[in-house]
């Protein structure tokens, strides 16, 4: 059955060819609203037993092998909820049938990267969602929006390089493509007879999970001019996680070949840049793709503590992450479409005319902010319950950090309007951010059953440990308010002086060497 989960995206894509643009777009919202349920039934069956299915019915360890645990039918749920609200969202824009023929098929690579457990087909997937993202960013044929979507495309094969590298590494010393196979050959072998492969796959992975200094290719497809909001939108909320899926997954395969503690580094320097750079910004899209870089960094650290709360709260992270994240994106992609500017200083007055609209974006900055009761209340509740002093200070300022990006953000809320007809018209666009405003209200009052039920954990949310994160959230917001307001010069030099991290073709590719070459050194001396 897995296949068709694989299947059912490309025959959406391609039935919409069969009608006109309105019944077509009709008809594959309502069979993503059916995939959904498929989704989510292929939940309800992974809560028993993994399923595994075999393409081709070849023997062993030779055939393809799709399967599906717990985590990989969260993904394959998140995939599905996202890429409809993008469905739902693009309805009403003049977007041509291949702009929804590529939509779909980036879903299918997407699952289907989440499904196999071949390492070849890994690459192959990956290939076609970065090819499909060049595509969506290029077909207008504006000349900004067809450089930044070669610089995407180029940086992602040189990154992609390093993995096939890796598993023809993998396969010379193993035999082996299946998952599985590999990692029981890999525990009998000495590390140093993997680790060169270990660092080169690991810094392909690192690339799609968009961890600094490899972070540019997100913030610059984020920032390209008049491109779909959707785009931008599945980048930051969906796409990031696939290489964050990826190193779960290849994490579990080689084990810790190099100390966990590399990775809670790297996260703390992502969470603590990102949001330096979100607060050097004016372009609300560049805020927030900041912003996502920042809240990795959180991700990061949670998946590497080596404990079962913190693992989970990141797990939770994830997925809490989209729906806020999600919805931020498409508010933002609302406004600059209503007062035809991007720039956070020059937007005002937003909730005079959008009310409703303005108190779901804010449920969804309660969300990223981990204001109590939402949803990013209870993953960092759980990611910081075994944190030790360093890594609780670590992530207490990361935090203070995305206060202070998003008190900034809130300023174009305020205040008389700065256009004569800036009201937010597209009732689908704004349907979309009020269920996701809203589900970051519902899994923040009902998060720990949510969590238990989509990991099949039996964790508890503490009554006083949680009071405890609530006062230091109310102490983080004071300051943030008094940072806001007596630090404004400081935050206008940022503006103007702040270094932006949005590198060339070339940067790119140096910065994925070096990130290489320090994982081969931290592996070799281990």
């Amino acid at each position: 059955m897995l296949i068709y989960y694989v299947i059912v995206p490309i025959l959406i894509a391609v039935f919409l060819y069969f009608f006109s643009d309105k019944i077509g777009r009709v008809i594959a919202i309502v069979a993503q609203s059916l995939f959904v349920l498929g989704a989510f039934y292929l939940l309800f069956q992974t809560q028993n037993d993994v399923i595994v299915t075999n393409v081709g019915n070849f023997r062993s360890f030779l055939g393809i092998y799709l399967m599906a645990d717990t985590l990989t039918a969260v993904f394959v749920l998140l995939s599905a909820v996202i890429f409809l609200a993008a469905a739902v969202f693009s309805i009403d824009e003049k977007r041509s049938k291949l702009f929804w023929f590529l939509l779909f098929i980036w879903e299918s690579a997407l699952i289907g990267l989440f499904l196999t457990r071949d390492f070849f087909n890994i690459f192959v997937m990956a290939e076609v969602a970065t090819v499909v993202v060049a595509v969506l960013l290029m077909y207008d044929r504006d000349r900004r929006r067809i450089y930044d979507g070669m610089i995407f495309l180029m940086t992602n094969v040189v990154a992609i390089q390093f993995y096939l590298f890796g598993v023809g590494y993998i396969y010379m010393i193993t035999g082996r493509m299946d998952m599985f196979a590999v990692a029981e050959m890999i525990r009998e072998l000495p590390p140093s007879q993997v680790y060169l492969a270990y660092a080169l796959i690991m810094t392909a992975i690192a690339f799609k999970c968009a961890l600094l200094p490899l972070s540019s290719w997100l913030v610059k497809v984020s920032s390209v001019p008049r491109a779909p909001v959707a785009i931008a939108t599945i980048l930051s909320a969906l796409h990031v996680k696939g290489g964050i899926y990826l190193f779960i997954r290849f994490q579990g395969i080689f084990g810790e070949l190099i100390p966990s503690e590399f990775y809670i580094a790297i996260g703390v320097i992502t969470g603590t840049i990102g949001v330096i750079m979100a607060l050097a910004q004016k372009d609300i899209m560049l805020i927030l793709a900041y912003s996502s870089v920042a809240q990795i960094g959180l991700i990061m650290i949670g998946l590497n503590m080596g404990a079962p709360y913190a693992y989970a709260g990141a797990l939770y992270h994830i997925v809490n992450h989209a729906i806020f994240k999600g919805a931020l994106f498409f508010g933002a992609g609302m406004i600059s479409h209503a007062y035809g500017i991007r720039d956070i200083s020059r937007i005002r007055g937003v909730w005079q005319r959008a009310r409703t609209f303005t108190i779901v974006q804010f449920m969804a900055i309660l969300g990223i902010i981990g204001a109590p009761f939402f949803n990013g209340s209870i993953s960092k509740y759980f990611m910081s319950a075994d944190a030790g002093v360093p890594l609780t200070i670590a992530m207490v300022v990361i935090n203070l950090g995305t206060i202070l990006v998003y008190l900034k953000y809130i300023s174009m809320f305020r205040g008389q309007t700065s256009t004569t007809n800036p009201y937010l018209k597209d009732r689908c666009g704004q349907s979309v951010v009020i269920v996701l405003g809203a589900l970051c209200l519902i899994f923040g009052v009902f998060g720990q059953w949510i969590m238990n039920f989509l990991f099949r954990l039996d964790l508890q949310v503490g009554v006083w440990g949680y009071i405890q994160k609530v006062i230091i959230f109310a102490v983080s917001l004071v300051v943030g308010l008094v940072v806001i307001r007596y630090a404004a010069p400081v935050n206008r030099l940022l503006e103007k002086y702040g270094v932006r991290v949005n590198l060339g073709f070339r940067g790119i590719c140096a910065s994925i060497g070096i990130f290489f070459g320090v994982i081969l050194i931290v592996a070799r001396l281990i």
